[in-house]
């Protein structure tokens, strides 16, 4: 069956805006990419690119993604959120993630801050968050997602000690469409619920893994260490240090300690 089959995702999807105008490439660098040239080029809010194979596909800190084709999902949606929205993005996408697992195969999926998800103590999500400002005003923001869904993890060996996939956890396959579907249903509905000030971090919160755990934060310019306390509405982390301070983190590369 070719991916995507677009009859099946559209069939269960319930949202307004999001993934009604997709964007389908069968190999492609980046969906990144290719979803900031559509932003520029006046890509309407919702409009996803939707990869089956990247062959550059990237993640947070300028790690590389590994993308091999038939097997997972690669998409990048384009948003125009409020400044005040854009700041909760790293909540909702997780959480988005997460919920679209549990939907779909059972699964209980955590968050290890601020945004991969996991399943047990493996990685099964990335999330890469990019956005072009002007003078304090969003242009548009860019939610690049890859979700191991069929992916032999063991084929891979610099990832088969860290990563797993839906199929590794399950023992079977699972269908892209209806993981893709519920993924952009519960996003659209947290983007919106964002959008009206609710406290949609507190779902995020509470599956966060990281709290009460010894960390360490990798910061462009020092590395924090302490235990992972708490976080706040706009999803940053409060650091709780060993001399009994407190720091607020907006971004940064958590370690869990022994």
């Amino acid at each position: 069956m070719p991916w995507p089959d677009l009859s099946r995702v559209e069939s269960q999807l319930h949202t307004e805006t999001l993934g009604r105008r997709l964007v389908y490439y069968s190999s492609v660098g980046s969906t990144q990419d290719v979803a900031r040239q559509e932003a520029a080029a006046g890509a309407p809010e919702g409009t996803i690119v939707l990869a089956d194979e990247q062959t550059a596909g990237r993640g947070r800190l300028g790690r590389s993604w590994a993308s091999p084709p038939g097997t997972n999902i690669y998409v990048t949606l384009v948003l125009r959120p409020s400044l005040e929205v854009l700041r909760r993005l790293s909540i909702v996408a997780p959480l988005a993630v997460s919920l679209a697992i549990e939907e779909r195969t059972g699964l209980r999926a955590g968050i290890k801050w601020p945004n991969d998800v996991w399943i047990g103590e493996r990685k099964v999500a990335g999330i890469l968050i990019e956005s072009e400002l002007v003078e304090g005003r969003v242009l548009f923001s860019l939610v690049g997602i890859g979700l191991n869904v069929n992916m032999d993890v063991a084929a891979i060996p610099e990832i088969a000690d860290i990563a797993t996939s839906l199929r590794h956890e399950l023992g079977r396959e699972v269908s892209r469409e209806d993981v893709l579907a519920s993924l952009l249903d519960h996003f659209e509905r947290l983007y919106r619920a964002a959008g009206r000030g609710e406290p949609v971090h507190l779902a995020w919160r509470e599956r966060l893994i990281v709290l009460g755990r010894p960390v360490r934060v990798g910061l462009p310019d020092r590395v924090e260490e302490g235990v992972a306390e708490d976080v706040d509405e706009n999803g940053c982390l409060l650091l709780r240090r060993a001399d009994g301070s407190l720091v607020t983190i907006e971004a940064g590369d958590v370690t869990l300690r022994a």
